[in-house]
């Protein structure tokens, strides 16, 4: 059966007389989907069990199928990409450790510090043109084998890069990298919360796209639309660590199959129509960038993530999403400058061109 796509509820009228209300069009993230009608089935007929004993037969299956798809030994589901990552850092890291990343990466900056809460660890940030990072930026900041200063622990990488616009690691690159830091005795993680659209973008298979990583995190309710869920794929020894590990964090969830049910769905049918949603990104930022004031390089729309520029409209971007929701239209700042619009299953070609209507007018 084909997934059927729930486009945002009209809210209700006030009274009889009145006429529907014009729904949102939600461009802040693609965390904001919903679950489609075959979701939702499969939630409410799943198969459950408790899974800290391991007998929840749908996360059993969602976790085997992970793994398969990766091409890694085991998998683990976990609440959240926030404790995946959290989780993979504690077992690759020790206290007093660095961790190398790109100075806009989301485990920096958008995790509260859970490496260092949690796994007692520093960041080591560097700047990456277009968020990607080069071996020859990072062998210049690994430690040096000095008894005073804080060891490299772990380089990790985001693939695709959120902040830098859905940026996605050329291949080779992305290679080389995980190759020379392996040559140095580093571990290498990958925070691939939306993987799946680098793989699309790369017109390649998931597994070689993250191979060269040893371990990856990757989420079911972004782009795939799942309502919750991430997974962390790794070594047999790897996830055998994770689930004490994740344990430990409180992501025992029990009878989640009823989640695992909508992952499996979103893991094995929803990957097949990224390109729609990059599609509509690269519109959407080829109608932006013929708008007085604002700037932005469609060229560099790989995916589903733009980032524009609004200084030229004299906005700040708290005015400017102020705006544009008085034109039923759900956006962000990533700063006072930049605003970033999400595509995903939800908004369709025709809500981009609504979008780019109201954009228009705020401009004008």
């Amino acid at each position: 059966m084909e997934s059927k796509v729930v486009q945002p509820e009209t809210l209700p009228a006030k009274n009889a007389s009145d006429k529907k209300i014009k729904p949102m069009l939600d461009f802040r993230s693609d965390t904001v989907t919903k679950p489609t009608l075959e979701m939702r089935r499969a939630m409410a007929e799943a198969e459950v069990g408790d899974d800290v004993y391991g007998e929840d037969p749908t996360i059993n299956r969602l976790e085997e199928r992970a793994a398969q798809i990766f091409g890694r030994e085991a998998a683990i589901l976990v609440p959240t990409g926030t404790m995946g990552n959290a989780i993979a850092i504690n077992i690759h890291t020790h206290h007093g450790q660095e961790i190398i990343c790109e100075e806009r990466g989301h485990i920096f900056n958008y995790e509260m510090a859970m490496l260092a809460w949690f796994s007692g660890c520093v960041v080591r940030p560097i700047y990456g043109e277009d968020g990607m990072l080069t071996w020859s930026e990072i062998k210049k900041r690994i430690a040096p084998g000095i008894y005073y200063k804080a060891q490299t622990g772990l380089l990790s990488l985001e693939n695709t890069h959120n902040m830098a616009g859905g940026m996605v690691y050329p291949q080779a690159q992305f290679d080389d990298i995980c190759d020379r830091a392996h040559e140095s005795g580093l571990p290498v993680h990958l925070d691939g919360a939306r993987v799946f659209n680098a793989a699309t973008a790369l017109g390649k298979p998931v597994a070689e796209v993250t191979r060269k990583a040893d371990s990856v995190m990757f989420c079911l309710s972004k782009g795939l639309g799942a309502p919750v869920g991430s997974m962390l794929v790794g070594s047999k020894a790897f996830i055998v660590k994770a689930r004490s590990i994740r344990k430990a964090l409180g992501g025992g969830m029990r009878q989640a199959g009823i989640l695992a049910a909508a992952g499996l769905i979103a893991l094995e049918k929803m990957p097949l129509r990224l390109k729609e949603d990059h599609d509509n990104a690269r519109f959407l930022a080829e109608g932006l960038a013929q708008i007085p004031g604002v700037k932005i390089d469609p060229k560099k729309v790989a995916t589903n993530i733009l980032v524009f520029d609004i200084t030229g409209t004299g906005m700040n971007t708290a005015d400017f999403s102020q705006q544009l929701a008085t034109k039923n239209v759900l956006a962000a700042g990533i700063n006072a400058d930049q605003m970033r619009f999400v595509t995903h299953m939800d908004v369709s070609r025709a809500d981009c061109e609504s979008a780019l209507e109201a954009v228009r007018a705020i401009c004008r």
